[in-house]
C-alpha cells in the first residue's frame, strides 16, 4: 500500500508546485497588463500634447506670416 501512496504524494506535491507557480505567473501578468495600460495612456497623452503644440506653432507661424506681409518684410510673390 505504501508504494501506491508515495507516487501519488510525489505527483500531488509537483502539481501543487505547478499550481503555485501558475498563480504567481497569473499575478505577474495582471501587473504587466496594468503597467502596459498605464504606458499606453501616457503615450496617448503625450501624442495629444504634441498635436496641441503643433497646432499652436502653426497659428504662431500664420500670425508671423501676416505680420511680415504687413511690414513688407517678405516678397509677396516668393511664397
Amino acid at each position: 500500500m505504501s508504494d501506491n501512496t508515495e507516487p501519488d504524494s510525489i505527483i500531488l506535491r509537483y502539481l501543487r508546485q505547478i499550481d503555485s507557480k501558475v498563480d504567481r505567473l497569473s499575478e505577474d501578468m495582471r501587473d504587466v497588463k496594468h503597467r502596459l495600460t498605464t504606458l499606453e495612456e501616457s503615450h496617448a497623452s503625450l501624442v495629444q500634447a504634441f498635436a496641441g503644440q503643433s497646432k499652436r506653432l502653426d497659428r504662431v507661424e500664420n500670425r508671423l506670416d501676416r505680420i511680415e506681409r504687413r511690414l513688407d518684410l517678405v516678397d509677396v510673390h516668393s511664397g
